[in-house]
């Protein structure tokens, strides 16, 4: 199975030349849950349990229109990148430990329990990701708008200086 719903965002090659004209995380679809699964039949059956079911029309219209708009996978993955590596700097700059990343979201080391990190970020108007068992001080950044992730900084400041 390969998951591509970031393909976009990373720039990467698509592993097959339908992904390159489908929906990924950067076209902002995910909530709609706009996609493709693309498999032998076979597989896909075995799948079909776990399916949404068929789009709605509202979600099939914003897909059809940014599939459309040529411009949007390279202003977008440019904002993105260029926001991205803002955060990455910011990080560097506090000396915050966190897994870069090519994607629209990253790891950050808290030092301390993970879900507690969350909620005092949460107290602070500001929603983090989740934590894996594995990485229990590490919690889930997406990348948002410059304004989001001024919000984020501030906030992060705040909490990690409690």
């Amino acid at each position: 199975m390969i998951d591509e719903a970031y393909i976009h965002i990373a720039g990467n090659q698509p592993s097959t030349d339908f992904v390159a004209a489908t929906l990924s995380k950067l076209y902002g679809m995910a909530g709609l849950r706009a996609g493709a699964a693309i498999a032998r039949p076979d597989l896909l059956e075995k799948i079909r349990p776990y399916s949404a079911g068929a789009l709605p029309v509202t979600g099939l219209v914003g897909a059809t229109a940014s599939l459309r708009a040529k411009n949007v996978v390279p202003e977008r993955r440019k904002i993105i990148k260029d926001i991205r590596e803002d955060t990455f700097a910011f990080l560097d700059k506090h000396n915050f430990k966190y897994v870069p990343s090519v994607s629209n979201k990253f790891m950050l080391d808290s030092g301390r329990p993970g879900r507690e990190v969350i909620r005092a970020m949460a107290a602070q108007k500001v929603y983090i990701g989740r934590v894996w068992p594995s990485w229990p001080t590490y919690v889930r950044v997406t990348v948002g708008t410059r304004e989001d992730m001024a919000r984020f900084k501030d906030a992060w400041m705040k909490v990690m200086s409690a």
